[in-house]
């Protein structure tokens, strides 16, 4: 049951964190941005939104309420399971938790790391810049991901042996 409540709360936390980091959004579209666009760029205007953060700030906000939704359910595994939930010992919640930070981390300050070294690599067709941001952000993505199914397998194995004993009963 804590480890579900520490899910949601983290959960909670990270997607208003989310909703925080839209402001920023809001500011560059406000700003503009800060190199001149190329003619690949409003090519693809659809795919960026014309901001770097766009990525970031979907992914922590829905990872944020993912970990709420398997949070809840771990919750109700273990009241209705005889036997605790895995996840209170497994690392799932830290790597969702790792997973969205490092997705901010690399999307969203970590733009300003990698226009240092690529200056304009978002708005220029630099493709070694974008991809090695882009992949950054994916790695983190994937740890998110891992964590996820970690805690979804936790929840689907209590929940069965739930299912099996209310069957017996």
């Amino acid at each position: 049951m804590i480890i579900g409540a520490r899910f949601a709360r983290w959960g909670l936390g990270l997607f208003i964190f989310g909703v925080f980091l839209t402001f920023g959004i809001i500011a560059h579209y406000c700003a503009g941005s800060r190199w001149p666009n190329g003619a690949l760029f409003m090519q693809n205007i659809t795919l960026w939104w014309a901001c770097p953060w766009t990525l970031s700030v979907a992914a922590v906000q829905a990872g944020g309420l993912g970990m709420v939704a398997i949070g809840l359910t771990l919750m109700l595994a273990a009241r209705v399971s005889p036997t605790r939930p895995a996840a209170e010992g497994s690392a799932a919640l830290w790597l969702c938790i790792v997973g969205l930070l490092g997705v901010f981390a690399v999307g969203y300050p970590g733009y300003f790391v990698f226009d240092a070294i690529w200056p304009s690599y978002y708005y220029s067709p630099i493709a070694t810049g974008k991809n090695a941001w882009l992949l950054g952000q994916a790695l983190f993505i994937a740890i998110y991901f891992a964590g996820l199914m970690i805690a979804f397998g936790d929840v689907r194995q209590a929940l069965s042996l739930a299912t099996q004993t209310a069957t017996r009963a």
